[in-house]
């Protein structure tokens, strides 16, 4: 890093130093890599070689680390990304899916692809648990609001109970995923389903 400027793990430059934008090709090329890595991290954990990574982005290893110095930068980078292609996927999947149930059942499973990240950063993060909270933060700012707009919708189409709040929902997806990457006899996504169908309830 240049002139002294510090970086902070939520991703925002030192007070005084203000970032410069990126160029349309650069942000198109580090999205590309972010893709790329958070697929491998779906299928491998946060700890898939940066090797993994590049052939899946099409790129050298010396192009992930002039991005992502680290591995915790990389994380965070992932982190961020799917996060607000999370926030963005719920008005696409209501204007698109068959039903607010349907738009539901699947922006969960991709919130199931995130927490395989989110998990991992808290790894990354140990001893930093200032920038963890921050990332956190901002990870419920986003999401919740999207989660409660698909329960809502739901719930007024008569799908699901109506009394259902998304802290909750999000809290019950995450616990039932922690350690599903180290136990491939355990399929965390076969219980989600379970609980995304229990919010259906009897007629």
């Amino acid at each position: 890093m240049k002139d002294g400027q510090e970086v902070t793990r939520d991703g925002s430059g030192a007070a005084g130093h203000a970032a410069r934008p990126k160029r349309a090709d650069a942000r198109r090329n580090e999205k590309t890599l972010l893709d790329a890595a958070a697929a491998v991290f779906v299928r491998s954990g946060v700890e898939a070689p940066v090797r993994d990574i590049a052939a899946e982005a099409g790129v050298g290893t010396a192009t992930i680390y002039r991005h992502f110095p680290t591995r915790a930068d990389l994380i965070i980078g992932v982190y961020r990304h799917q996060v607000e292609a999370c926030a963005e996927a719920g008005p696409a999947l209501l204007a698109s899916a068959p039903t607010p149930y349907d738009a539901l059942a699947r922006w969960i499973d991709l919130f199931v692809d995130f927490l395989v990240t989110k998990h991992g950063l808290a790894g990354v993060l140990q001893y930093d648990n200032a920038g963890f909270e921050a990332l956190h933060t901002y990870f419920l700012d986003r999401l919740v609001p999207v989660c409660t707009d698909l329960l809502d919708a739901a719930s007024a189409a008569g799908e699901i109970h109506s009394d259902v709040r998304a802290i909750a929902l999000m809290r019950g997806v995450g616990n039932l995923c922690i350690g599903a990457e180290n136990d491939p006899r355990y399929d965390a996504r076969q219980l989600v389903g379970l609980l995304i169908g229990g919010l259906r309830g009897r007629d």
